[in-house]
């Protein structure tokens, strides 16, 4: 497919960092037909890494993306709650629908609740969500955080560097199955140091007493109840649409579901090399949406997907940025330091030769982290 064979008029669902990439590079490749975004969010797109970290205990840091140049006319407070692949055409909650020739999917994902709709819980994923949970915890309540993956450990840090009492409900060990068991015990480690209760034991649910009941039939309470415990992919608009295969929205290494249809970010899985999955990390749905705006104009000529997965978090007074696939198993080879709980730099060589390499407080560039993760390195 040439350019000149593109389509002329693409609509775009979803407003996140996923939907922004790929109108940027629509734009690059020289696409200069009509482009239209959609967000369910009446504002401006905003980088949600920054929700659960500086901007979450004293609204330091910035959340806002720079202003879009892509000239996209904007539909924003509205969410898609329909797909008709044979018409073309996506159908909005206000009533209204939208034509497309070309159709980028990249409405993402929701907080997954522990307790159902009605219950006390407070989640994360919005800013909103971000802003709502600041001013509770400006009044220093005790907190209860169920969830031990970065989002949830990044929630307790930031209750804790608020002056709140913490708990946090964890099924296993810390981010182990997101970092490996290294890393999961030096950030451990750094969250008991700053007086973090973990309590080991998986959540059964929230009682209206606004109590976190674990498995074995104890409880713990706290003034205020925070879950981080996964999201929800947003593909309900596409039930009726026949594009699901299994419940999962599958994209090939092209980020394709149809010739004119094309999906990045949170909301589809994709190829890895360790099966078809969803990668939910802000640079992976930066790198879908850059391969899937070129597939959509140019078909079997723009390159397959080959993710360099990225990720960053800060918690507990440490800084951590990975290049390459975690978790990491087994002991790291030291390129810097000699400590996980310092200034470091580790490498891991995994069982199929690729690498991945971590910074713990170190101010290492990313493009050098990146090569120090590649294979043979």
């Amino acid at each position: 497919m040439k350019l000149t064979d593109a389509p002329r008029r693409i609509l775009v669902i979803g407003n996140g960092i996923a939907g922004q990439t790929a109108c940027d590079s629509l734009r690059a490749a020289g696409f200069d037909g009509d482009l239209t975004i959609v967000g369910d969010e009446p504002r401006a797109a905003y980088s949600r890494p920054a929700l659960s970290k500086a901007l979450l205990v004293d609204g330091g840091g910035s959340h806002e993306l720079a202003l879009p140049t892509h000239d996209a006319a904007e539909v924003l407070g509205v969410a898609a709650v329909g797909l008709d692949v044979e018409s073309r055409r996506v159908s909005l909650d206000d009533g209204s629908d939208l034509p497309y020739d070309g159709l980028v999917i990249a409405t993402g994902s929701r907080a997954r609740r522990l307790g159902g709709d009605h219950s006390p819980e407070l989640t994360l994923r919005t800013l909103d969500d971000a802003l709502v949970l600041r001013e509770r915890l400006a009044a220093r309540p005790s907190v209860a955080v169920v969830g031990a993956g970065p989002l949830g450990m990044e929630i307790a840090s930031a209750a804790l560097s608020a002056g709140c009492p913490v708990t946090l409900v964890a099924a296993g060990r810390p981010m182990l199955s997101h970092l490996g068991p290294c890393l999961s015990d030096a950030f451990t480690a750094a969250a008991v140091a700053r007086g973090l209760t973990v309590v080991v034991c998986s959540a059964a649910g929230i009682d209206d007493a606004r109590g976190v009941v674990l498995r074995d039939g104890s409880r713990v309470e706290a003034d205020l109840l925070v879950s981080a415990v996964g999201d929800i992919p947003n593909t309900e608009w596409l039930a009726t649409s026949g594009l699901m295969t299994g419940g999962r929205l599958e994209a090939d290494s092209r980020g394709r579901i149809r010739p004119v249809i094309v999906a990045a970010g949170d909301v589809a899985a994709v190829p890895t090399r360790t099966g078809v999955r969803r990668i939910p990390l802000w640079s992976s749905a930066i790198e879908q949406a850059k391969v899937a705006a070129l597939a959509l104009l140019t078909g079997d000529e723009a390159p397959e997907l080959d993710l360099d997965p990225y990720f960053w978090t800060e918690q507990f007074g440490l800084n951590l940025k990975a290049a390459g696939h975690l978790p990491a198993a087994g002991e790291p080879d030291f390129l810097l330091g000699d400590s996980p709980h310092g200034p470091s730099v580790m490498r891991w060589t995994h069982d199929d030769g690729h690498g991945v390499a971590v910074a713990v407080n170190h101010r290492i560039p990313i493009p050098k982290l990146r090569r120090m993760a590649s294979a043979g390195a």
